[in-house]
C-alpha cells in the first residue's frame, strides 16, 4: 500500500447507524486534511449486532463488535477501524494499535424517556431499560424502588422499544444521541454522581495494525491530546481490574489544563458494596493515574466484590 496521503484508505466498520456516522466522521476529517486521498468504507456485521436476545455479559463482551473489523485490517481488506472506545476490549490483541483517539463528545449518560422529565421523578415499579451492568448498579444503589431490565439493539431499537411502551425511561449514552440526532429525546444528562460513565466514553479511537507506522503519521493530527490522556487513564483502571461486560464499573476522567482527575468505582450489579475512589495526577502519567485508582478501589474492598463477581460468573 502507498505510504502518499493521496492514497486510498479502507475503513472498516459495523453497518449501525451510530457506528456508520462515526467511520463517516473519521472519513470526513481525513479528507479535510488530505484532499487528495480516496477513502472508502467497508461495512461489517459483527457477532455483536448479531446477538440482539441477550445481554452483552452473557455472550462474550464488548469484544464482539470489534473482532470482525479487526480481522479485515489483519486481511489487508482495510486500513484502519473506528471504534466507540468503550467498546474496545482493554487488552488489544498482539499486533493491533490504538492510532488515535479523537476529541470527546459529552462522555455522560441521559435520561430519556416520554412520560418523566427525571430519574427523580419515576415512581416505585417503573421499568428502565438498560444495557450496562454499570448503569445498572448505580441506578439500583441509588433508585432501589425501579425495576430495571436489559435493553439490547441499536439506537434507533431501543429508541423504538420505549416508544412502544415496553419500558417507562431508557439510559443511554448521550453521545450517540446527539451524533445521530437525537438530541431533542435526552429528558435528562446525568451528571458524573449521578451516572459515573464508562471507560472512553464518547471518545472515538482509530485502530491499525501496529506496523503501519505510515498510517500513524498520517492519523496523528486526528489524536486529541486532552482526550487521549484521559481515555488512557481509564482504560489503565480498568485494565488493572480486569474490566469487562461483567464488571459493574466507571472509570471517568477530566482534564484541566494538562492536570487530570480521575473518578472510578465497582459495585455488585443490585448496587451493593459499592466501591468508589479517586485521585488526581499530571497528563503525563495518564497510565500511572490510572493504575493509582484502581489499587485504591481494591484496597478499599473492590478486591472482595471482584471476587465474588467471578466466582458468581464461573457458577
Amino acid at each position: 500500500m502507498t505510504t502518499a496521503a493521496s492514497q486510498r484508505l479502507v475503513i472498516a466498520t459495523r453497518e449501525s447507524p451510530l457506528a456508520l456516522w462515526q467511520a463517516n466522521h473519521v472519513r470526513d476529517r481525513l479528507l479535510a486534511l488530505y484532499p487528495d486521498m480516496t477513502v472508502e468504507l467497508l461495512g461489517m456485521t459483527t457477532k455483536g449486532d448479531q446477538i440482539l436476545d441477550r445481554t452483552l455479559n452473557k455472550i462474550g463482551g464488548k469484544g464482539l463488535f470489534v473482532k470482525e473489523l479487526e480481522a479485515a485490517l489483519a486481511e489487508g481488506r482495510a486500513d484502519l477501524a473506528v471504534h466507540s472506545m468503550k467498546d474496545v476490549p482493554m487488552v488489544l490483541p498482539e499486533g493491533f494499535a490504538i492510532a488515535a483517539i479523537s476529541e470527546r463528545e459529552t462522555p455522560y449518560d441521559a435520561f430519556v424517556s416520554n412520560r418523566y422529565a427525571s430519574l427523580a421523578d419515576l415512581p416505585a415499579g417503573a421499568v428502565v431499560g438498560t444495557s450496562s451492568l454499570r448503569r445498572e448498579s448505580q441506578l439500583r444503589a441509588r433508585f432501589a424502588h425501579l425495576t430495571i431490565k436489559p435493553l439490547r439493539g441499536n439506537l434507533g431499537t431501543r429508541l423504538g422499544k420505549l416508544d412502544a411502551g415496553e419500558f417507562d425511561a431508557i439510559i443511554l449514552a448521550a453521545a450517540g444521541l446527539k451524533r445521530l440526532g437525537y438530541a431533542e429525546r435526552i429528558r435528562e444528562t446525568l451528571s458524573a454522581e449521578d451516572s459515573l460513565p464508562a471507560p472512553g466514553q464518547g471518545a472515538l479511537g482509530i485502530e491499525i495494525l501496529d506496523a503501519r507506522d505510515d498510517l500513524k503519521a498520517l492519523l496523528a493530527p486526528l489524536n486529541h491530546a486532552a482526550t487521549a490522556a484521559c481515555v488512557q487513564a481509564e482504560r489503565a483502571l480498568s485494565r488493572r481490574l480486569g474490566g469487562s461486560c461483567q464488571i459493574p464499573l466507571g472509570a471517568f476522567a477530566e482534564d484541566d489544563d494538562g492536570f487530570l482527575r480521575l473518578r472510578g468505582f465497582v459495585a455488585n450489579p443490585d448496587g451493593t458494596d459499592m466501591v468508589y475512589a479517586e485521585a488526581n495526577g499530571s497528563r503525563a502519567a495518564a497510565n500511572g493515574l490510572g493504575l493509582q485508582v484502581a489499587d485504591l478501589l481494591l484496597t478499599e474492598g473492590a478486591a472482595e466484590v471482584l471476587k465474588r463477581l467471578a466466582t458468581a460468573a464461573a457458577d
